[in-house]
């Protein structure tokens, strides 16, 4: 039977030092999970199966490319996360897969089923496809070469998920230990037999126009010529971690990666097709850059918004016709400041440090240094003040209306006129442009607009 491959996410060397993952409760998410993955080593070990536990002073990167130097074709690989919210209600666990693979998905389900089995107290976030995370992508599914997923135990953050891990430890590794058993049989069904080394062939449309040449599918992922990214002008010399493979003289990659260079990607299993769009509406500079034209109407926006929390127009109706307002008047692209407000709120479930009444919806702080964040009269005048704070860091141009923003006066004008140079500036997170980005990209595809 194929080996399992488990990594304990955290707690290795990255360029800021050591990881520790979230912290909360006196206790860090490197520490738990190390915690949690020993025991189910001990019980799959104790079912006489082969497991190798990835060493815990790898980094994220180190401990893909430990995986993929010993990894068979059968083999599989989980890596186990704690997530962290702004606000301590939230919890929960899932389970992440990589975008457009069925088979993956049913693999995180799976697994996700055998560990609320027995932890039956804890709140189901579903299976997501990696798109859905805060980068857009995760590493983990993307780069390892075997069937993997990413799983999240539960919210660090949240007082009762974490009481749960620390008193009912070995509950969480029988359910994740069982899970993986089930995936491993069916990822390798016939033990000892060689896996079957012709790839099944699929189809290729462009922009709705089938492609000449065909793609091929391993372990449940649509790989295509890498000619195809060079009509479509993507320079993939640039982007090392881009996983190339050779089969039949032929150089082949994932047609996911194609997503971070603005390429909509989506399978049809009826025609098994895999399906690119590019960009057909939207030029790939715009995505980036805040002073420029919003692309999508308020329907797409408020739909995007309830998708992804089923009350966040309840108390704020509105919102999405203001920040296209608000943001037209100042020549500000609505997509992009709409995209924070869900980055910074949660999609409007907020936190401990701001409350819904203060109408701040991307964590404005205060003038002299006080404890709260900034309080705002209405919606209007709290996205007024939102849109503002974007425009002192991406123009030198003048406000059109009074201002509101409490810090204008303190940003250097013009400094940050694409998103990514929000990073370190408008947050300490030097990811922040990217999860913004990321956003956009998801609002683009929901809208099909990308």
């Amino acid at each position: 039977m194929g080996r399992i491959f488990i990594s304990a996410a955290h707690g290795g060397r990255e360029a800021r030092g050591t990881d520790p993952g979230a912290i909360a409760g006196g206790t860090t998410e490197a520490k738990e999970m190390i915690l949690l993955r020993d025991l189910i080593v001990t019980e799959l070990r104790a079912r006489n199966f082969d497991i190798l536990a990835v060493p815990d002073d790898l980094s994220a990167a180190q401990t893909i490319a430990w995986i993929n130097s010993r990894a068979r074709v059968t083999d599989v690989a989980l890596e186990i996360q704690a997530d962290a919210a702004n606000s301590p209600t939230v919890r929960g666990a899932s389970v992440f897969y990589i975008a457009n693979n069925n088979q993956r998905k049913n693999n995180a389900e799976l697994l996700l089923m055998g560990l609320l089995r027995r932890v039956t107290q804890l709140p189901n976030r579903g299976v997501k496809p990696d798109t859905d995370s805060g980068l857009g992508s995760l590493r983990f599914c993307r780069q390892t070469a075997i069937a993997s997923l990413l799983m999240q135990v539960g919210f660090l953050s949240s007082p009762e998920d974490r009481a749960l891990l620390q008193t009912r430890r070995r509950d969480f590794a029988l359910g994740i230990a069982e899970g993986l058993v089930s995936w491993s049989r069916i990822i390798d069904p016939n033990p000892g037999t060689p896996p079957d080394p012709n790839y099944e062939v699929i189809n290729i449309s462009i922009n709705g126009q089938t492609y000449p040449e065909k793609g091929i599918l391993i372990n449940g992922n649509s790989y295509i010529p890498i000619d195809l990214a060079d009509r479509l002008r993507i320079d993939l010399s640039k982007s090392p971690d881009v996983r190339r493979i050779s089969y039949r003289k032929v150089v082949y990659i994932k047609a996911i990666e194609l997503r971070d260079f603005n390429v909509a990607v989506t399978w049809d299993s009826a025609t098994r097709t895999v399906n690119l769009r590019s960009i057909l509406l939207i030029s790939p500079g715009q995505i980036n850059r805040i002073v420029a034209n919003g692309n999508t109407s308020e329907v797409e926006l408020q739909l995007f918004l309830r998708n992804n929390n089923e009350n966040a127009l309840v108390q704020f109706p509105d919102l999405p016709k203001l920040y296209r307002e608000e943001a037209s008047i100042e020549g500000i692209n609505y997509d992009i400041a709409f995209c924070q407000m869900c980055v910074e709120t949660g999609f409007l479930r907020f936190g401990d440090d701001v409350k819904p009444e203060q109408n701040n919806f991307a964590g404005l702080g205060t003038v002299g240094g006080g404890t709260e964040e900034a309080s705002f009269a209405s919606a209007r005048i709290g996205v007024r003040a939102h849109i503002q704070h974007l425009k002192a860091y991406a123009s030198l141009e003048p406000l059109v209306q009074p201002e509101v923003d409490p810090r204008f006066r303190f940003v250097t004008r013009g400094i940050a006129p694409l998103i990514d140079q929000l990073s370190g500036r408008w947050s300490a997170d030097l990811d922040y442009g990217a999860k913004i980005t990321a956003m956009v990209k998801r609002l683009y595809e929901s809208a099909r607009l990308l």
